[in-house]
């Protein structure tokens, strides 16, 4: 049923292409999955990019009245715009492999919006009806409006081989280079090195 109408990939939601219900699964629980399900879980705003929303969140007051900025300040969590199910394979802590310095924001963020996660899913089939599973030897259907892809990534490279064609010299890093579990440390390393390299390279 990956062919099914409900079926969309993450880039289909995150530019606005689809428009999704009130129910959604997440196949899929790598960073692209936690940020796609913050993403859906978030009502008409962003909290990386409102930062009063921010403050409310997570319990600060950046007026200058509450001692440190926190101190009787109480959090106001904004209830998720729809119930999001995020599904990994493998078995164990959905998130255990994110950055270690924000990965647990990502999942206290998440279990603020009570997005259901789940380990050691198999995926059966998708009908009309929803996500048809089995998690730890339990049948279950998840009667969701969407289903979105967050696992299988391919690296996007249209674009280099137009360059190529064109004779422009090319350097590729980052998800286009490896799109697979993509991890921002490296991506940011080669690029470090990449201008490095180009910095040391003779002025014409």
């Amino acid at each position: 049923g990956i062919e099914h109408a409900k079926v969309v990939s993450y880039v289909e939601v995150l530019s606005g292409k689809v428009q999704l219900g009130k129910s959604v699964a997440i196949i899929g629980a790598g960073g692209i999955g936690f940020d796609v399900a913050a993403f859906l879980s978030d009502q008409d705003h962003s909290l990386s990019l409102d930062p009063n929303a921010f403050a409310a969140h997570w319990g600060m007051d950046f007026t200058g009245a509450a001692r440190g900025g926190i101190t009787g300040v109480a959090r106001q969590i904004q209830p998720s715009a729809r119930k999001v199910y995020l599904l990994q394979r493998t078995s164990g802590k959905l998130g255990a492999r994110l950055g270690k310095t924000t990965g647990w924001i990502h999942r206290a963020q998440l279990k603020d919006k009570k997005t259901i996660m789940m380990d050691g899913v198999v995926y059966e089939k998708i009908d009309d009806r929803g996500l048809h599973i089995s998690c730890k030897d339990k049948q279950q259907l998840l009667e969701v409006d969407h289903i979105v892809i967050c696992a299988g990534q391919e690296p996007l490279r249209d674009l280099l081989s137009e360059l190529q064609a064109a004779a422009v010299s090319t350097h590729l890093i980052g998800g286009a280079d490896v799109a697979g579990e993509l991890d921002a440390k490296r991506a940011i390393a080669q690029g470090s090195r990449l201008a490095a390299d180009i910095e040391s390279l003779p002025r014409a």
